[in-house]
């Protein structure tokens, strides 16, 4: 393998994107992040978060593009949809090579060093995905709003709803729902013209209201934990089913949203070994190694 060539990991999601570059022995040299890289939602703006999180990162090691050859993994929420995943491999990019996953499978694959096994990604979105014997395994994940169940996106959107109720007088105004309303204006007009046109990461950006909430007994934010609980337990569940041996929790959320699980989901559970990013390095590293056997 060339001794110059460097390795980059990319793990974009809703709400933000991450880069980190490494050298052949596995030495971080730079990180850097960006602002949120989910191909469905517009190619050109994620593709530039993930440049703009690139050059960071490069800033960051003292390097710039051209200086050493690199290997690029870019681990992406909505790659696996068929025509984005076909557009982004087609995209120009400055990579001697470049490979493009799902930010589950590169999740999955940090969670386990690459072992056989399965995580459920809880952050702006939720999905769960498992590799067993080299086959890959998807349940959920589908998109907001009419997938991604439990995440950010998805109480996000909980909360504005039953803020609406609140100001109806159809629910009793709570903490959580007199602060969420503070910060969606205190006007249920503005509540409608944000709504339409809010993204999955403008959603997502009221969830840490709910943890906080719930940490203090509102009702209304324990109801939405255990209901997102709820979610993912169903996701262990079926991951469970398909022989899954070993289950991880990875997401901004998965720490908050753990004590919230069913006993049975608990049982499952295992420390992740390596993050999404280190996921994305040993895919990376995996098609040089690949490559140099196919030359």
């Amino acid at each position: 393998m060339d001794e110059a060539l460097l390795f980059l990991g990319v793990d974009g999601g809703g709400t933000q994107c991450r880069a980190r570059l490494c050298d052949r022995t596995g030495s971080i040299l730079g990180e850097g992040v960006a602002g949120p890289a989910n191909i469905r939602l517009g190619l050109d703006d994620s593709f530039g978060a993930v440049l703009d999180a690139t050059d960071r990162c490069l800033a960051d090691a003292k390097l710039t593009i051209d200086s050493r050859p690199i290997v690029a993994c870019l681990a992406l929420a909505g790659a696996s949809e068929p025509i984005e995943l076909e557009a982004v491999q087609k995209y120009r990019h400055p990579f001697r090579q470049m490979i493009v996953t799902t930010d589950a499978h590169a999740a999955c694959v940090g969670a386990h060093r690459g072992e056989d096994g399965g995580v459920i990604v809880v952050g702006t979105g939720t999905v769960a995905w498992a590799v067993l014997a080299g086959r890959h395994y998807r349940v959920g994940g589908w998109g907001f709003p009419v997938s991604d169940e439990g995440s950010g996106a998805w109480l996000g959107c909980e909360v504005a709803r039953r803020v609406l109720w609140a100001h109806d007088g159809r629910t009793p105004w709570t903490p959580l729902l007199r602060a969420a309303f503070a910060q969606l204006e205190c006007d249920p007009h503005a509540i409608v013209r944000w709504m339409s046109s809010a993204r999955p990461g403008d959603f997502a950006r009221l969830a840490p209201l709910v943890v906080q909430h719930a940490r203090q007994d509102d009702p209304v934010a324990c109801e939405l934990m255990r209901l997102a609980a709820g979610h993912v337990d169903a996701l262990a569940e079926r991951l469970g089913a398909l022989g899954v041996p070993r289950l991880a929790l990875a997401g901004g959320l998965a720490s908050s949203l753990t004590p919230w699980l069913s006993r049975e989901t608990k049982r499952r559970l295992v420390p992740a070994a390596a993050d999404a990013l280190a996921g994305a390095l040993r895919l990376a590293r995996a098609q040089a190694q690949s490559a140099m056997v196919a030359n």
